[in-house]
């Protein structure tokens, strides 16, 4: 799977559990800052990719990603 398809898949979990317009996610976007997420949000955001991916993100990267790009970046790496 390469990174543009771990970023359309992430973009969607993203949507949904924030209830954001997918179209305005990017890479650049910041969880907190633009997305409006808080530290409950960013723990659902990362059960969200293990469940989709089938994978295990440390809780301290999980709680480590600031930017859309960077979680996408590490899912890459994963799946």
């Amino acid at each position: 799977m390469d990174k543009n398809e771990v970023f359309e898949k992430v973009k969607a979990i993203i949507a949904d559990k924030l209830a954001v317009d997918e179209n305005s996610i990017t890479r650049e976007s910041s969880f907190v800052n633009d997305l409006k997420a808080d530290s409950m949000d960013i723990l659902d955001l990362v059960s969200g990719f293990e469940e989709e991916f089938d994978i295990t993100i440390p809780d301290e990267k999980g709680r480590a990603f600031e930017t859309v790009g960077e979680a996408v970046d590490y899912l890459s790496t994963l799946v």
